[in-house]
């Protein structure tokens, strides 16, 4: 693998006219911004439909797309829509945050009218992707049709008939509902089509996409409606029985409650993992490179009954690398990243090992008094690894700086890297790409010197809302970061251009 770099954002904090990231022009652009630069990755997170908190690792789907990314401007230039038809609807009066109930308000009845002229289009493609998509687009779009229908009710909560999506009570709905059911079909469409022209536009200028499996499935998601054979559930009744979480700690003296389903690995055993793998492959349509999310949980899990408390919890025993080396046999020369933080113990680390995957090293993990030599440290990393300053779970770089409880590893990371705090922005900067780490990957916040973070899951604020401003990937910015690709190794240019 040879030394490289990326930028890390999510499609929704692109610059847009209509309350958020898409992937029309500004996406276009941000390529060419990235190709300028000199580099090679854009890590862009999961792309699903939020759910809960509008974060893509809790959604409902993990294989349909998420509408709002849909540009607008180009269903105007495909003749789906009128220019007239999106200019006047208030998206939000913020541009450097997204609205989600400005857009849930207002962006369906848009879809909507896109979706209806796609109908007189009669369009061979469309035809193609639903007979591509059918494993799984029916079944999502009857979801999606049934809990519109109930004003966004959790399916756990519907009747008894309902909650068996194979019974004749749900065929009798998706009947009922046919022109909703097949809006949603039509608007995946319109999803897949401008991701994949957005990833090949990518691949042909030498950016490869890093995508994202999210280890956990939102209980309320089509998946676990559909596939509840593949959860800890009763199938008699289609309820939940186990949900997962965290164990007592000194920062959580009553534990942590997560509430996802939790899978039944012994079934996929039995099936060699084809689910699994299907969202893999599915996932790969969109990416080149493929993050694995909380990789621990393949190794062991915390399970938790769905009426108990949390520190009654157990620890099961999770799938190890399986489902890996059947995924590697369906497809060759596979490229995965894998979310390796937290507690590593030497089970693990030997997981990792033979797995032959690169983790993850973030540099606000390191610095720490008290871990000299801990592996986050610069000198610790290996060459088969991701570096970052932080991931978009982490505090920008600058809000890290000003953080009063970070001030010993603030410190530190001075007197390691021979600046004071004033210079630390662009030394961090530096020391990432220095790295020995194959990878080094940086939050477009932090590029910026932005001080709004995409997500904080322990406090459970305000989140997935960040957006850039216009024109702020810029030439000046594309031509800094490429002299330090050419200072650091990480692209293939002589120093000379």
């Amino acid at each position: 693998m040879n030394r490289s770099a990326g930028v890390l954002m999510h499609v929704s904090s692109l610059p847009s006219n209509y309350g958020i990231g898409t992937f029309g022009k500004e996406a276009y652009a941000f390529i060419d911004f990235l190709k300028e630069a000199g580099q090679t990755y854009w890590q862009m997170l999961p792309l699903h439909p939020t759910g809960f908190g509008n974060s893509p690792y809790q959604a409902l789907s993990s294989f349909a797309g998420n509408p709002y990314l849909i540009d607008l401007d180009m269903l105007i230039e495909d003749g789906l829509l009128k220019k007239e038809e999106v200019e006047d609807i208030d998206w939000g009066k913020d541009a450097s945050k997204v609205d989600y109930g400005k857009l849930y308000a207002n962006r369906f009845a848009i879809l909507e009218k896109a979706s209806r002229r796609l109908a007189s289009a009669k369009s061979e493609d469309y035809f193609t992707f639903l007979e591509e998509e059918k494993d799984w687009l029916k079944d999502y779009a009857t979801f999606m049709a049934i809990k519109e229908d109930r004003h966004g009710q959790p399916w756990s909560q519907w009747p008894q008939q309902l909650r068996d999506h194979t019974s004749e009570e749900v065929k009798e709905e998706a009947y009922r509902l046919r022109e909703r059911v097949v809006f949603y079909e039509r608007i995946q469409y319109l999803f897949a089509k401008q991701i994949k022209a957005l990833k090949k536009y990518a691949n042909e200028n030498g950016i490869k996409i890093i995508g994202d499996l999210p280890f956990y499935i939102a209980s309320d998601s089509s998946d676990v409606w559909v596939s509840s054979e593949q959860f800890l559930m009763d199938e008699a009744t289609h309820s939940i029985q186990y949900v997962s979480g965290m164990p007592v700690d000194g920062a959580n003296p009553n534990g942590q409650k997560w509430g996802n389903p939790l899978f039944d690995w012994d079934r996929m055993e039995q099936e060699q993992y084809q689910w699994w793998i299907k969202r893999a492959k599915h996932a790969l349509e969109w990416c080149d490179v493929l993050r694995i999310d909380h990789f621990q949980g393949y190794l062991s899990y915390y399970a938790i009954e769905i009426d108990g408390e949390a520190k009654d919890g157990h620890w099961c025993e999770g799938p190890g690398l399986k489902p890996f080396h059947y995924l590697e046999e369906e497809v060759k020369d596979v490229e995965i990243i894998v979310e390796d933080l937290g507690y590593l113990s030497d089970e693990f680390k030997q997981m990792i090992k033979e797995s032959g995957y690169p983790g993850m090293r973030i540099l606000e993990y390191a610095f720490d008094p008290n871990d000299t030599y801990s592996l986050y440290m610069p000198f610790q990393h290996e060459k088969n690894s991701v570096a970052y300053i932080g991931t978009h779970d982490n505090e920008t770089l600058k809000q890290w700086i000003k953080d009063k409880n970070q001030s010993e590893r603030v410190k530190r990371a001075c007197a390691y890297l021979g600046c004071d705090k004033a210079g630390l922005q662009d030394a961090m900067l530096r020391c990432l790409y220095g790295s020995r780490s194959d990878i080094a990957i940086v939050q477009m916040q932090d590029l910026l010197g932005s001080e709004i973070r995409m997500s904080d899951p322990a406090n459970y604020q305000e989140a997935w809302c960040y957006r850039c401003e216009k024109g702020s990937y810029n030439r000046t910015l594309a031509k800094k970061i490429k002299q330090m690709m050419l200072v650091y190794a990480r692209n293939n240019w002589n120093v000379s251009q």
